[in-house]
């Protein structure tokens, strides 16, 4: 139920996000790094969610104090005039990276297992029927 509502947001998010006025680019930057951020909480709530720890006020506060810190950051680095805002990006990107390792590793296994209980189960059944002739 939660992995289909959060397929739902992200569905929703990205119709919103093609039918709104282009945003400046001035701001574009700051759009970017909490994108990143953003999707980092979802891949984290589709993880947790798989182990079945998941929690909605981790899943909310997440996403939304990583979209911010991510932006100050970047807002900082601009006005230092150092790029900060690439730290978030190698932390943000690493973490969704194992997250949808982890998310494809369940699913993997997942099906790989489906296939080997099927074919064991048809070598019995097939063992069965040559024990009863």
């Amino acid at each position: 139920m939660i992995l289909i509502a959060i397929v739902i947001g992200c569905i929703v998010g990205t119709l919103i996000g093609i039918n709104i006025p282009t945003i400046p680019y001035t701001y574009s930057e700051y759009l970017a790094i909490a994108i990143i951020a953003a999707l980092d909480s979802v891949f984290g709530g589709i993880t947790s969610t798989l182990k079945r720890n998941f929690d909605i006020k981790i899943f909310v506060s997440g996403f939304f104090v990583n979209a911010i810190l991510a932006m100050l950051l970047t807002y900082l680095g601009k006005r230092l005039n150092v790029d900060i805002y690439l730290a978030a990006v190698i932390v943000f990107v690493g973490r969704m990276f194992n997250n949808l390792g982890t998310i494809r590793r369940y699913y993997v296994e997942k099906l790989t297992g489906r296939k080997i209980i099927a074919k064991a189960e048809a070598t019995i059944k097939k063992a069965n029927e040559e024990n009863k002739e």
